[in-house]
């Protein structure tokens, strides 16, 4: 088996598995190599970066270990950074409505210009946040979740 980075007329990149070279070959020529993405024939192959693995019995491997400044204690953040996440936070919560779960749909109905432009917050699934950027709407990740009011 082998994989070739490819590119059709149109712009489009995708990589595709074949038997063999000379498989490829045999289907280029016949037409049967199509866009993966707008189904265009016209595809060839692209630059490629060579796959090398390192040699299977390398004895003298060399373990580096990072010096004390150089690691990071994720588990417990430097306090200037949780001050920063609050009082963003508070400019976000303060400047923005929360939409809640109807975020993607708020945001969509803004873009198209159906709603008052505003900037909103809300929550979002990670397929949802993805159609939005796929569709041209500005959207940014929170390091935060927001609040929510409990019964």
């Amino acid at each position: 088996m082998i994989q070739y980075a490819l590119k059709c007329s149109n712009g489009h990149t995708f990589d595709s598995w074949f038997q063999s070279a000379a498989a490829y070959d045999k289907l280029a020529s016949s037409g049967m190599v199509t866009c993966a993405v707008c189904g265009c024939a016209e595809v060839e192959k692209a630059i490629m970066t060579p796959r090398v693995r390192p040699a299977r019995n390398v004895e003298s491997r060399v373990e580096v270990k990072p010096t004390e400044a150089e690691t990071v204690d994720v588990a417990s953040p430097p306090p200037d950074l949780e001050k920063v996440l609050v009082e963003l936070r508070r400019k976000v919560e303060e400047n923005s409505d929360y939409v809640g779960k109807d975020f993607a749909r708020e945001a969509r109905k803004i873009h198209l210009g159906d709603a008052p432009e505003r900037a909103i917050y809300g929550e979002a699934k990670p397929e949802e946040a993805r159609a939005l950027i796929d569709d041209g709407v500005p959207v940014a990740p929170l390091p935060f979740v927001p609040s929510r009011k409990t019964n």
